[in-house]
């Protein structure tokens, strides 16, 4: 009789601020200088093949072989063709920074909001901003930081490019539930009165391996309600994709590799 392995278990107590990713990186934070727009002939170019010869083409192996990733309603984003849009999901991998731009738009540029943990680390930092990357600055402590990150969506906005946003904003590792988030930034698509997209993150469980393979599935596009205040109009949206990843998530099929548990205070 083959062994049975005990699951690996974490232990919460907060189920917004909890965070399992386990890198440890000592963050820099993200000042007025910080150049989230890049204009230079050379640096776009360089962006450009790195993204689509180097990145893209490396990274959908990675998914397909490490991870068995698999989409579901991708022809969703033919609706939304030629419109920015705003993609939300829950946050279960270290692989999510680059999920939306290797697993589901492939060819249309993603720019990924994050912390400043990817920027922190010398060497890559301007890797990172060529793939996508846009940290996000302290918006209590520096005025101008926030508003040079406005300018930049503004920016990527208008040229109708995708921005990807994790409001659970922790990685959980494989975690098969919904953690809940807050309607913050649901603020953008209603300011932009932009299309929204829920992915949700399922697992399969595997034959001969471990590790489950990911699933995402996307729903049709949520458009920011014009007869509620914006207020309203974010708090509803933020339900819409709540729901839709919720019931997703619940799905029979969600394999728990690891196992959560909650700690009594």
């Amino acid at each position: 009789m083959a062994k049975k392995v005990a699951k690996k278990v974490f232990y919460y107590k907060d189920l917004l601020h909890d965070d399992f990713a386990g890198t440890k990186i000592e963050q820099v934070p993200i000042d007025e200088n910080y150049p989230y727009v890049r204009r230079g002939l050379f640096y776009r170019v360089g962006a450009f093949f790195l993204t689509y010869f180097f990145a893209i083409p490396i990274l959908v192996l990675v998914l397909k072989i490490g991870y068995g990733f698999r989409v579901k309603n991708r022809k969703v984003l033919r609706k939304v063709r030629g419109k920015p849009l705003f993609l939300y999901g829950n946050h279960t991998q270290a692989a999510d920074s680059f999920v939306p731009q290797a697993g589901v738009t492939l060819w249309r540029k993603v720019y990924i909001l994050s912390n400043p943990d990817a920027t922190s680390i010398k060497g890559i930092k301007t890797i990172v901003a060529m793939l996508g990357g846009l940290p996000l600055p302290d918006t209590k402590s520096n005025f101008r930081a926030s508003a040079n990150f406005m300018k930049a969506l503004d920016y990527y906005v208008s040229r109708r490019k995708v921005i990807a946003i994790y409001p659970e904003a922790h990685i959980w590792p494989y975690y098969t539930g919904i953690r809940p988030f807050l309607a913050n930034s649901f603020v953008y698509p209603v300011n932009y009165d932009a299309p929204s997209i829920a992915m949700v993150t399922t697992y399969r469980k595997r034959r001969f391996r471990k590790k489950p393979s990911m699933t995402v599935t996307l729903s049709e596009p949520f458009y920011p309600d014009r007869t509620l205040g914006k207020k309203e109009a974010r708090e509803k949206l933020r339900d819409q994709v709540y729901q839709f990843m919720v019931c997703h998530s619940e799905n029979s099929h969600n394999y728990a590799y690891y196992d959560y548990i909650a700690l009594n205070d």
